[in-house]
């Protein structure tokens, strides 16, 4: 996404909510096209603190979109476990936060772009006093709350030189009057719950308010169609490259697609259009639209809940016909698939199982065994025979995995994370 767009966020109260509702909000978020999520729990106990980072911790596994987390800091501790569950920032509520030395602590251990001060609006926002302790805390950004729009917040909007994000209903406030406003980033509301958000970002991109939607790189006119009008796509998974099935789109459901974010389809049997997943709910979320060298081909990346095909399959290219791919195979897919048996090893324990031997003797042995194969790499590694070194990390890779299962790691974890380290 544009860093130069105005975001919509939803946000979530997670207190006393039950984590899978919270979880299935923070989906439903995703597929209608929000930019990021705000998740807050302000709770001070500690097991209430420690259960809504559990939720937190889930979101991130689940939901591909940013999501920042607000919750009660009293110590760097707080801020680290935070971010630890992936969240791209916290939220630090002023009104309740007594130690802001831990806040400091924060930003100087993970950087100034991780820690967001969330303030109430009043006379006093943006004068001189409350701007230096933000900077000296060196926080990122302000999330401003009870907002009225007026020629006093305009100016003191002028005075903090820092991106700020504004939270509100949409119930006085007008979204794309707040999204004018001078050093405001985005708009943080629970609006959008119960209703579709893609219309809006349309309305706020015809008034001229740069927001993140779908648009077309050339126009439909310019795609090479046969003598219906029809072009063929191509759905694949857009994590693991699957290919899930093919149909075709006319110009009207192209647009379609563009405007919603869901795969629309044009029947050519009922000729009609056919959202994929308005009978079924097995949508299909756009995560990315490309066309051939000659421009008479998609191929739709995309987010697919349960199954393309219509027979239950995951994909509708099930059936082998030919198969000369001899021991080709996909790393990923060989480090998933080993982790899957690592995982269902714990779950269903086997007699004479090795790696059973190795989670009933508990984190300790775990630890050391890895510990072991490192070890064994270095010494790999000095001799000038690779072969040696391969088997090595093999082992290594493959007590790090039990290791992973044992902390309630996988690989989607890892990857995100190096994704993440790459901005």
């Amino acid at each position: 996404m544009d860093s130069q767009n105005k975001r919509i966020i939803p946000y979530i109260y997670a207190e006393n909510e039950i984590q899978a509702n919270v979880i299935r909000l923070a989906q439903r978020y995703e597929t209608i096209g929000a930019d990021e999520l705000f998740i807050y729990n302000y709770a001070m106990d500690e097991a209430s603190r420690e259960e809504f980072l559990e939720t937190a911790k889930q979101i991130g596994k689940l939901v591909d979109i940013p999501f920042t987390i607000g919750l009660y800091v009293n110590r760097f501790e707080d801020i680290k476990k935070a971010l630890y569950t992936g969240a791209k920032h916290v939220v630090v509520k002023e009104e309740i936060t007594e130690n802001w030395d831990a806040v400091k602590e924060g930003t100087d251990r993970f950087g100034k772009d991780k820690v967001v001060v969330e303030l109430t609006c009043s006379d006093d926002f943006g004068q001189v006093d409350e701007v230096k302790k933000l900077e000296e805390l060196n926080v990122y950004a302000v999330l401003l709350k009870h907002v009225d729009v007026n020629e006093r917040l305009k100016e003191n909007l002028k005075r903090v030189d820092m991106p700020v994000i504004i939270r509100d209903s949409l119930t006085r406030n007008d979204l794309s009057e707040l999204m004018g406003l001078d050093h405001v980033w985005g708009v943080s509301t629970n609006y959008f719950e119960n209703k579709e958000l893609m219309p809006a970002k349309l309305a706020l991109k015809k008034e001229g308010i740069p927001v993140n939607t779908f648009e077309s790189a050339i126009p439909f006119s310019e795609f090479v169609t046969d003598s219906a009008g029809l072009v063929p796509c191509v759905a694949q998974d857009y994590k693991t490259g699957e290919v899930l099935m093919l149909a075709y789109m006319n110009e009207e459901s192209y647009k379609k697609t563009i405007e919603t974010g869901r795969m629309t389809y044009y029947s050519r049997s009922r000729q009609e259009l056919w959202c994929k997943g308005d009978t079924s709910g097995h949508y299909q979320y756009v995560k990315a639209l490309k066309i051939d060298c000659d421009n008479d081909t998609i191929l739709a990346e995309v987010k697919q809940v349960g199954a393309a095909c219509h027979t239950g399959n995951r994909s509708c290219f099930y059936r082998e016909l030919v198969n000369r791919s001899g021991d080709f195979v996909n790393p990923l897919t060989v480090l998933t698939e080993d982790y899957d048996v690592i995982a269902n090893r714990k779950a269903h324990p086997k007699e004479g199982s090795y790696t059973n031997y190795l989670f009933e003797k508990g984190i300790d042995k775990i630890l050391k065994k890895c510990g072991e194969e490192a070890t064994e790499i270095v010494i790999a590694a000095k001799n000038p025979n690779a072969e040696e070194l391969k088997y090595e990390i093999s082992d290594f890779l493959y007590h790090l995995m039990v290791l992973m299962v044992e902390c309630g790691l996988d690989w989607n974890d890892i990857v995100k994370e190096l994704a993440n380290r790459r901005s």
